[in-house]
């Protein structure tokens, strides 16, 4: 990736819905100046970016704290990115060839699959080796004893009683559980 890292100022904070059911933790965060438009009709901003170490088909994402910076409507169907500027509306196109080209949905979601895979697996070790690092600085009577291992069943159980409801008759391994009261109508 092409970043600096002597110009990044570092974050903990956490942020979600990069990686589908799990927080990463940036490297840390950058402002650079977005500009779009032409010479002639531009609009530029200051927009700080959370720099992360996974590869995903997208460099950069514009989310709405942006979007709404630069005043901009989008279009998802159109590819389509509309705002105000100096000298009229500024409209910014995707490109619509390499949208095309990932046709192939199966392809792009192999490889999204397998990138949010590895991110995952990075994110968990990258923890996992902070957690060593705390534990090991931990005088010895605060670090936590393992609790022995309970034979009595979880102590998680469902609030009301529940019932299995077979799905489909053809395959019974498939149900679903519901709440006992509830009619099956």
């Amino acid at each position: 990736m092409g970043y600096d890292m002597t110009s990044l100022v570092p974050s903990d904070q956490a942020f979600y819905d990069i990686i589908p059911g799990a927080g990463s933790t940036p490297v840390g965060w950058a402002t650079l100046l977005v500009t779009f438009g032409t010479r002639d009709n531009y609009r530029p901003k200051y927009v700080n970016f959370e720099v992360a170490e996974f590869e995903t088909s997208d460099h950069a994402i514009l989310g709405r704290p942006s979007v709404a910076k630069f005043m901009a409507i989008p279009n998802h169907t159109y590819l389509l990115l509309k705002m105000p500027a100096p000298k009229g509306v500024l409209s910014v196109n995707g490109d619509l060839q390499t949208s095309y080209a990932c046709e192939d949905l199966q392809t792009s979601y192999a490889c999204e699959a397998k990138n949010i895979e590895l991110s995952d697996t990075l994110e968990r070790s990258r923890n996992s080796v902070l957690v060593a690092q705390v534990a090991k600085n931990l005088p010895v009577d605060q670090q936590p004893i393992p609790a022995k291992e309970s034979t009595s069943e979880s102590q998680l159980a469902p609030a009301v009683a529940t019932k299995t409801i077979v799905l489909r008759d053809d395959e019974p391994r498939k149900t679903a559980v519901s709440g006992a009261s509830l009619d099956s109508a």
